[in-house]
């Protein structure tokens, strides 16, 4: 049953988060907020990568990132490129989702970097949900932040944008 509504909610995200990486242009990527902030670029790659991350968490115990001879970031200075690493990632999470089971979500899960763990022990589900869908809503929104700063238009994820609207209300 959680499997299932997972698997929705994947889904349905999968549309948001293609349309705003969609909506990030070439001539932006390196605009960061501050000196402290990954650029556009960076950001929309860190979020193409996420994606990937569904394999090591959902078909391993222990998932070490920097052992992890198969995760490819891309380069952050090609949007085109980073579409293409977010499709190809989208579909290995699907696959990924697709191999488990409820009695999989139960499972304790760890992911370690440098020798040591950095998330976890925790159950597999718990991580699917905390680490990983809410890791990319957060970027998401951090995006969203970096598409107005530089007057880029947001698209709708979750029904009409704030421009949206208000250029409703004008046209009426």
């Amino acid at each position: 049953m959680i499997l299932k509504a997972l698997i929705g909610e994947f889904e349905h995200e999968v549309e948001s988060t293609r349309k705003l990486l969609q909506a990030v242009p070439q001539k932006d990527l390196t605009y960061k907020p501050s000196p402290i902030s990954w650029t556009m670029g960076q950001l929309a790659q860190h979020i193409a990568t996420i994606y990937y991350w569904y394999v090591g968490t959902l078909t391993q115990d222990v998932y070490d990132i920097d052992a992890d001879t198969n995760l490819i970031r891309g380069d952050w200075n090609d949007i085109a490129a980073t579409l293409r690493l977010f499709e190809q990632n989208v579909e290995k999470a699907r696959e990924a989702l697709k191999s488990i089971t409820e009695e999989d979500m139960q499972q304790p899960w760890t992911m370690m970097q440098g020798g040591r763990a950095v998330l976890g022990p925790m159950p597999r589900g718990i991580v699917a949900r905390g680490f990983l869908f809410n890791h990319i809503y957060h970027h998401r929104g951090e995006l969203v932040v970096h598409l107005r700063a530089t007057g880029n238009k947001v698209p709708g994820m979750y029904g009409p944008t704030y421009e949206d609207s208000q250029a409703s209300k004008q046209n009426n």
